[in-house]
């Protein structure tokens, strides 16, 4: 379902929160290697972002397929890595450690961002029909 009535407020609201969202959003992910949080926290954050630009822009349709087919091949890069990572070896030092971390976490959280998007807009663009 198309919003009908967009208010002013909520727009000008929704652009100033996103270049913060974002960047907590990125913030999480790549402290994940080190802290509390990481990909699925990240990139639930992150998917804020799509959902703050439909409050600005109700009208822009987003392509699913797009989405879809990234959240696809990222699940494969994924498992790619995890088994190269398993395969080469377990001792790779903390500075490497942190890097694959990071690299992992990177992926994870654009995986998870597309599908909460995914939810998102089937719900707001089929289901609110």
């Amino acid at each position: 379902m198309i919003m009908k009535d967009n208010s002013i407020i909520i727009q000008a609201l929704a652009k100033l929160l996103i270049p913060f969202v974002l960047i907590f959003g990125v913030y999480i992910v790549i402290g994940g290697a080190d802290s509390v949080g990481g990909g699925f926290q990240g990139g639930a954050v992150l998917s804020a972002v799509f959902m703050l630009k439909y409050l600005i822009t109700p009208t822009a349709m987003v392509r699913i397929s797009i989405l879809r087919a990234t959240e696809k091949i990222l699940m494969l890069a994924f498992i790619v890595l995890v088994i190269f990572a398993f395969a080469t070896t377990l001792n790779m030092g903390e500075k490497l450690g942190n890097i694959w971390m990071i690299a992992l976490n990177i992926i994870i959280a654009t995986k998870v961002c597309c599908g909460l998007s995914i939810i998102f807009f089937r719900y707001v663009f089929y289901e609110g029909k």
